[in-house]
């Protein structure tokens, strides 16, 4: 008498055969999802993992970007660590990344509480308030420089304003302040929206518990909202920090980095001198220890503000 495997008797049975299990753990595993995953793996692998390491390649030659190149090892990096101009852009970055990370979260959370309450055309003000972000940044950078460069110093003329009545964009001491307002406005938008998703996960039972114990609208944002909210703040720490380091599209719209090189940020340094000023093996190195920074200051973020969360 012959053995019968056990797929073929459950095969007869109608009832399925065992799935095999996965080598790193005791879950059953459906191999259609590797189907899903692996091919998306190696396509984000692709076009990201891949040029990455080919750009890290790049930054210990001295390639032009084109022709010959040959190997110099550490040389483009310990020149960073001596070039005024790159420590000037990446103290530059670092604070009004800070000033915009801080402006956009407090005016985000200030609209997401507002735009929660019970008030007439909710979902207008929602819409009106997301429309800022589905603007192209480089278009309406250009409208901003109309209205610093024309309007504004008229109005300050008008009111006797000495600091406003010239451009701010030729101002050395000021050029930054419409970088950071235009960053501020765009970013705002996604910022609130991420705030609202997580205002709606608060059941609206403990809001009314402790109305009854008689808690005032800022006791109840900072011991009630605000906590259960975490989560969603360290996200939208982590974002907005990420995208205001990443300011590229106003700084070229607005000031192109003048005057006299005051509102460079890192990654329009990067830009201009590595595409179009020789420099793309010393700008990919720059590229590549501004990934590690912004990679620090993530974890940082993440690992300070992830451990005050209460859930």
């Amino acid at each position: 008498m012959t053995n019968v495997p056990v797929s073929s008797s459950a095969s007869q049975t109608g009832k399925p055969g065992k799935k095999r299990k996965s080598a790193f753990s005791k879950r059953k595993v459906d191999h259609a999802y590797y189907w899903m995953a692996v091919p998306a793996a190696v396509i984000f692998a692709v076009f990201l993992y891949v040029p990455f390491i080919q750009g890290v390649g790049y930054s210990f030659t001295n390639s032009q970007g084109y022709g010959q190149s040959k190997f110099i090892g550490l040389k483009n990096y310990f020149a960073l660590f001596i070039d005024n101009r790159v420590g000037h852009a990446y103290l530059f970055t670092f604070l009004i990344s800070v000033l915009i990370t801080i402006l956009v979260n407090l005016i985000a959370m200030f609209l997401a509480v507002a735009l929660n309450g019970k008030i007439l055309f909710k979902n207008g003000f929602r819409a009106i308030f997301f429309i800022p972000y589905t603007l192209a940044v480089l278009v309406i950078g250009y409208v901003f420089k109309y209205i610093f460069m024309t309007p504004l110093p008229a109005l300050g003329q008008a009111l006797h304003i000495s600091w406003l009545s010239q451009s701010l964009l030729t101002s050395e001491h000021y050029a930054w302040v419409p970088i950071v307002f235009l960053a501020v406005w765009q970013s705002v938008a996604y910022s609130t929206l991420i705030y609202l998703a997580g205002l709606q996960t608060i059941d609206d039972e403990i809001y009314e518990a402790a109305s009854i114990d008689g808690v005032n609208p800022w006791q109840r944002f900072w011991q009630i909202t605000f906590p259960l909210i975490g989560p969603f703040f360290t996200i939208n720490l982590v974002l907005s920090m990420k995208n205001a380091f990443g300011t590229f599209d106003q700084v070229m719209a607005l000031t192109q980095g003048g005057p006299d090189s005051s509102t460079e940020t890192v990654t329009y340094l990067i830009y201009t001198n590595g595409l179009t000023g020789g420099e793309y093996a010393y700008e990919t190195a720059n590229a590549v220890l501004f990934f590690i920074v912004l990679a620090i200051i993530a974890f940082i973020q993440l690992k300070f503000f992830g451990n005050k969360e209460k859930i």
